[in-house]
């Protein structure tokens, strides 16, 4: 198999690839297999998938289009065997409909920003670098973090930093924001770590880490409604799941945690009444957890690759067709056929 020509794979270590691979397994080892790489990135899984089992395909999605030309060039090799789409991962439904596909055999999902939004400096994810305060996945379209910190008023801007970055001190960097703003726009990612660190007391500012990251991380999760897009996209993933099928996620932070540990609970939780003598079909478990709880990378992995120090993975396998757990709007059951 010819290599990749360019650098994108030295760029992009993909996060717990061996234990990915064999969680899914099972799922894709069969001809015909399919499997939806929700979150594409450089195309570090799915090369590791397109290697592992030479009989299946996958279907990558990825907002950012620089991430998807990337991708492309580094699994051209593969030829189509790979499709790359640009979409958002809670559109899993409507892409697969339009490529004629029903239901697949395992979807990936690795949350969060990647390692190609962190590197390119001028994207303005990265507190580390003086950049525009941008933060959109797809740059061609949505407002930017500075459009944010210029419009939402104070109040907006607590709940923001609040809910998404879990940051103690909101308050105080949102009357930062709102007073600086009075005075000049903000537009520079330096501008925003500036006041961000005369927000926060200096004894919080020794500890924790550096004093601005809950702040992008609530910027970025807010400007690319991320958590939102993945509350839809994990039900309609699972929906796309053939029984047999599996899921696998990692998630770099504890929102995302929250919501992934969640549906997977609800799916492998019978919603029988207490009490019945006898459960029904229709409201056994459809799903099987195939993690104890969130799995950690080990040490050997962090040190070779410091973008896993925070992944939590969970997967868990489609067991039976869920005609009562449809998505709004759907009238057929899905999951019905391996």
């Amino acid at each position: 198999m010819e290599q990749p020509t360019d650098d994108t794979a030295a760029r992009h270590v993909p996060v717990l690839l061996a234990r990915c691979l064999e969680l899914l397994a099972p799922a894709l080892g069969n001809p015909g297999a399919v499997m939806v790489d929700s979150t594409l990135g450089m195309g570090g899984h799915t090369e590791g998938v397109l290697r592992a089992f030479p009989q299946a395909r996958v279907v990558g999605l990825d907002r950012d289009p620089q991430a998807l030309e990337l991708a492309s060039r580094r699994l051209a090799p593969f030829g189509d065997r790979f499709t790359a789409v640009h979409a958002v991962y809670d559109e899993v439904r409507a892409v697969l409909d339009g490529l004629g596909i029903d239901l697949v055999q395992g979807v990936l999902m690795d949350l969060g920003v990647s390692s190609l939004q962190l590197d390119e400096a001028e994207r303005g994810f990265s507190y580390a670098h003086d950049a525009p305060l941008d933060m959109r996945m797809d740059p061609s379209t949505g407002p930017t973090a500075a459009d944010v910190l210029a419009t939402y008023d104070e109040q907006q801007l607590v709940r923001v930093l609040r809910t998404y970055g879990e940051e103690r001190f909101a308050p105080r960097i949102a009357r930062a924001v709102v007073r600086e703003r009075s005075r000049r726009p903000l537009t520079r990612t330096s501008e925003l770590v500036d006041v961000v660190r005369a927000s926060i007391p200096a004894a919080a500012r020794a500890q924790g880490g550096h004093p601005a990251k809950r702040t992008f991380q609530a910027l970025r999760i807010e400007v690319n409604g991320e958590l939102d897009a993945l509350a839809r996209a994990l039900p309609a993933s699972v929906e796309a799941l053939a029984v047999g099928g599996r899921i696998v996620v990692e998630a770099y932070q504890s929102l995302e945690d929250k919501l992934v540990k969640r549906e997977l609970a609800v799916g492998a939780t019978s919603s029988a009444p207490a009490g019945l003598p006898v459960e029904p079909a229709d409201h056994a478990p459809y799903l099987r957890l195939l993690t104890r709880g969130a799995e950690l990378a080990g040490p050997d992995e962090v040190a070779t690759n410091p973008r896993a120090q925070s992944v939590r993975l969970r997967a868990a396998e489609r067991l039976r067709a869920t005609p009562t757990h449809l998505l709004p709007g759907r009238t057929s059951s899905r999951g019905a056929a391996a």
